[in-house]
């Protein structure tokens, strides 16, 4: 069984639509996939609907935003299966909120200094659920002050280091973890490598809050997979894989596919699913 279980639509800050990821998820030769989009599971029905049309198995997910308030790191939190969708949409609803009202305080700011409209930056996020850092920079790129969405542009102006960063209030990871476990759902950390969790991963595993954890990730090098491998084994975590794919938002070129989870690990989570 070939399954790539991180992936993000157009409902989000990804490129394609929930039916063309599942499209090309099929076109490749995969057997899952999954949707996460950031905070939102309006993608789900739209991608199990044609998911069974065309004979791919896609399992319901969202990627949610929170932070460890101890550190101040951000932390992404995987929720596969989760039962009552329409509670933990709800709980949802306000990061997209809290979004919003950032991301449009950063669209102002950069409107000062480039021809930018806020017309112009909704064009892009129509689609999405909420504004994201891609929808303010299309517009650049559409005006010929880059050629690359998310490059050395972005990190001057839009990265938590640039000069229209805003910081957005995320939830604490233990309120994550307590809604995922209140509506059913399956928690695993996402790519700890990527914001340097490998502490908080081995605590969360020994209070026993998490059920997995994403091993095989871009961002995860080798000597992180190997830690996390370790983890898994101690705290019998589900190691899952995924290639978090944005089409083309993204810093280097990962087609869809290209981080796959194990079949054994694949058989975990489904059976924890049911």
């Amino acid at each position: 069984m070939r399954a790539d279980l991180h992936t993000h639509t157009f409902l989000s800050d990804g490129i394609l639509s929930p039916e063309d990821v599942v499209r090309y998820a099929k076109r490749i030769g995969l057997d899952y996939i999954a949707i996460t989009d950031h905070d939102t599971l309006a993608g789900v029905v739209p991608a199990c609907t044609y998911g069974r049309k065309i004979g791919i198995s896609v399992i319901a997910g969202v990627e949610i935003s929170s932070r460890d308030y101890k550190t101040g790191d951000s932390v992404h939190m995987l929720c596969y299966y989760p039962k009552n969708v329409l509670k933990l949409q709800a709980y949802l609803d306000q990061i997209l909120i809290n979004r919003e009202t950032v991301k449009r305080k950063m669209a102002q700011k950069l409107m000062k200094d480039y021809p930018v409209t806020i017309e112009h930056i909704e064009k892009y996020s129509k689609n999405s659920q909420s504004i994201y850092e891609v929808h303010l920079m299309q517009p650049l790129a559409d005006l010929g002050y880059t050629d690359v969405i998310i490059g050395q542009l972005y990190k001057e102006l839009v990265s938590k280091k640039g000069r229209y960063y805003e910081e957005i209030a995320y939830p604490s990871v233990y309120e994550v973890l307590e809604v995922i476990k209140q509506v059913g759902g399956i928690a695993v950390m996402a790519h700890p490598g990527q914001f340097d969790s490998m502490a908080l991963l081995e605590k969360l595993a020994y209070k026993g809050l998490i059920q997995g954890v994403e091993y095989n990730h871009p961002r995860n090098s080798e000597e992180v997979k190997m830690q996390i491998e370790s983890i898994a084994q101690n705290y019998n975590l589900i190691m899952t894989g995924g290639t978090d794919f944005h089409g083309y938002y993204t810093s280097k070129p990962q087609p869809l596919g290209s981080y796959r989870c194990h079949k054994v690990e694949l058989e975990k989570l489904i059976d924890l699913g049911k």
